[in-house]
């Protein structure tokens, strides 16, 4: 094993190989490695010689892979990325920035009352926040943390459920006081989205409620503003409007509630490398929907 070891190549010629290859350009190499472009072509050039083969094919406007080249490329890429994950797994190493990407609803509602308290444990860290409007923006997402909306099953995700969704009928007091007996016939606000309606509610709870709705908001925040200004009865997530539960600005209408299989949940790609700030972080968003923050 140690005479194989011998004959290795040393690793920053195939750290530069890799740049270059991913890049595809000598020059963009030398950019990104902080070399010259002189420097990455002699490395390149010593590292053939050493293989005994071509890696690259030049040309007069740049260079591409040779069949070996390309060939060995993916194995140099699965190599690098095993010691990356073994070494940030072993050593977990610390971040100094993370990045969560969620809708503004749950950024506003649960994230932003957390605030205080990840900055009291993670003073180091500054939070940079991405705001998803539609479903197929998470693909475009390269954040640390993504906070979907689902079933807790995408492929390549670990997740961790945020909360458990309930759903309730809430409304401000002073609209409530107006139909106290009967808040069904009081004027109606819906959210859309994945997360259960008007709809869900009549049907599971055997209500004469009719589903439509005179106010419908895209977002759940905006949704509950309006309820808070006395507009309508919501079909309020709990968890999310907890802290206005606790104020007074909004009251439960019934103590019957709409329980969820559905919900929201912290994800992360498995391919990532860990940090050591993951478990910190997720143990604060994850916090239970009844506890009080900080």
């Amino acid at each position: 094993m140690s005479e194989h070891l011998q004959t290795l190549p040393p690793l920053e010629w195939i750290r530069v190989f890799e740049a270059a290859a991913r890049l595809g350009s000598f020059t963009a190499a030398a950019n990104e490695l902080g070399l010259t472009q002189a420097a990455v072509s002699q490395r390149i050039k010593n590292l053939e010689l050493r293989l005994g083969t071509q890696l690259f094919n030049r040309q007069a406007r740049g260079v591409i892979l040779s069949v070996e080249g390309e060939a060995w490329l993916p194995q140099v890429q699965s190599a690098f990325n095993q010691l990356l994950h073994s070494t940030a797994n072993l050593f977990e190493l610390p971040r100094r920035k993370i990045t969560i990407a969620a809708s503004s609803s749950v950024i506003e509602l649960w994230i932003v009352p957390r605030l205080r308290q990840i900055a009291h444990l993670l003073p180091h860290v500054q939070l940079s926040f991405e705001t998803i409007q539609l479903q197929p923006d998470y693909e475009r997402s390269e954040a640390d943390f993504e906070i979907r909306f689902g079933d807790g099953n995408w492929p390549g995700r670990e997740a961790q459920r945020l909360f458990a969704e309930e759903l309730a009928p809430v409304a401000s007091p002073s609209l409530a006081k107006e139909s106290a007996e009967n808040w069904e016939r009081l004027p109606r606000i819906a959210v859309s989205g994945p997360r259960d309606g008007w709809r869900d509610w009549s049907n599971m709870m055997g209500s004469q409620i009719q589903p439509l709705s005179i106010l419908r908001f895209d977002t759940f925040a905006q949704a509950m503003r309006a309820a808070e200004s006395g507009a309508g009865v919501l079909l309020g997530s709990l968890p999310l409007c907890l802290r206005a539960i606790q104020t007074g600005s909004l009251i439960c209408l019934t103590d019957r509630v709409l329980r969820m299989q559905a919900g929201y949940w912290v994800t992360r790609l498995r391919s990532r490398p860990t940090f050591a700030e993951r478990g910190i972080l997720t143990e604060i968003l994850c916090a239970g929907a009844g506890q009080q923050m900080p």
